[in-house]
């Protein structure tokens, strides 16, 4: 009997074994758990005020276009062409007149690809019933073919019934009355534009100076320093290198169109390389364009298609084979998030949103980069919304304290 009370383990012991074995980490563990609930309470809030914002911020800018647009449009313009008043600086030139003859330079090629389009444009639009009544023809043969078509269109005006009622079609401002109202606008904004970028890019050394110089740890500067550099490489990389491709694409195009005949070859290159800059939606726009002006010119309409034949092969393998090899990996983006991308910003300022929505993708692309890319699909199933987080660096610390406690 004493031997058997005597290998017992006293009540106050048991107790506290007990509460040893629940011990210090319990409540370190209670703990990580409430932030887990909590970090994903807040991770959820923050979704839900950017979807939020993802459907406002359509109305706001397009109703505060006129601020907006230049502002985007003079900044995409100061990333793209701060590398040349750089290189400019570099040289010994005057940071003011650097910035200036950047601009310069930009205004003139650009001043130069619409002389080239739209020169030739007003001669070919003069002719644009004559093309019509070309391609009414071209149907009119293929019109025993397609007897059928119209007898189903009989019948389904039996069936709904034609009433003869007259229809009152209120007179509206007619092509020159409505660029009329519209030039003095579009002349601001692009004044604006300009001007804004100039002052920008004059300033660019300042800003960098601020952004890396008044951060109080060196952490924030070095981050905020490869941000800048990532952003304003990736932007004007692409749009340079896109830029030289699409050169390609237009004198290819160009001599394609003085071989085959066409009128204004300078224009149909032009054209191509300016469209080109659309991503998927310019060279459908070329492929109607020419397939227009083929069938409105030649006498066959099989022969009025080649033009457009041809540009689509070219399209294919510039878009296949030559754009993917010079660009590498690094541009690669997502068709997906560049259609969103060109339906969401042409949806909110039409071409000129079209136009900036892929240097714009490319910002958003570079920062969400650097600052984290949320873990969408994983956070629906129950993980974290960014990979790297304070929790699994908690739960680390938590682990590393408890080895080092049983092994002390």
């Amino acid at each position: 009997m004493s031997d058997t009370a005597g290998t017992a383990p006293p009540a106050a012991d048991t107790a506290s074994a007990a509460a040893g074995a629940v011990g210090p980490g319990a409540p370190r563990r209670r703990s990580i758990g409430f932030a887990k609930q909590e970090l994903r309470l807040i991770s959820s809030v923050v979704l839900l005020m950017a979807f939020g914002l993802f459907l406002a911020l359509p109305f706001v800018l397009s109703i505060g276009a006129v601020v907006f647009l230049p502002l985007v449009a003079a900044i995409i313009l100061t990333i793209l062409l701060s590398p040349m008043a750089d290189r400019l600086a570099q040289w010994g030139v005057p940071n003011i007149l650097a910035s200036l003859a950047s601009l310069i330079v930009f205004l003139g090629i650009l001043s130069t690809a619409l002389t080239a389009v739209l020169r030739p444009a007003t001669f070919l639009f003069e002719r644009t019933p004559e093309m019509i009544d070309r391609i009414g023809q071209h149907f009119s043969q293929l019109k025993g073919s397609l007897a059928w078509i119209a007898q189903l269109n009989e019948q389904i005006a039996r069936i709904v019934g034609d009433g003869g009622e007259q229809q009152v079609v209120l007179a509206g401002p007619n092509i020159v009355e409505e660029l009329a109202l519209a030039t003095p606008s579009v002349v601001l904004a692009v004044l604006l534009t300009f001007l804004l970028a100039f002052f920008m890019i004059e300033a660019r050394v300042r800003l960098r100076r601020k952004l890396l110089l008044d951060r109080q740890h060196f952490g924030t500067s070095l981050k905020a320093a490869r941000v800048m550099r990532d952003v304003q490489d990736r932007v004007a990389a692409y749009i340079l290198t896109v830029g030289f491709i699409n050169t390609g694409v237009g004198i290819v195009v160009g001599l394609g169109a003085w071989a085959m005949g066409m009128e204004a070859p300078v224009m149909w290159g032009g054209l191509a390389a300016l469209l080109n800059f659309l991503p998927y939606i310019g060279p459908l726009v070329m492929v109607a364009l020419l397939t227009l002006f083929g069938l409105g010119t030649s006498e066959q309409w099989l022969v009025g298609l080649i033009p457009a034949a041809a540009y689509l092969g070219l399209h294919t393998v510039e878009s296949n084979v030559i754009t993917p090899s010079v660009l590498g990996a690094r541009f690669t983006m997502n068709p997906v998030a560049i259609l969103l991308a060109l339906s969401y910003f042409s949806w909110i300022w039409g071409v000129t949103g079209a136009l900036l929505s892929v240097p714009i993708l490319l910002t958003i692309t570079a920062l969400i980069d650097h600052l984290g890319k949320p873990n969408l699909i994983g956070f629906v199933f129950g993980e974290p919304l960014f990979q790297t987080n304070l929790l699994a660096l908690a739960e680390e610390a938590s682990a590393a304290e408890g080895a080092a406690a049983s092994q002390a």
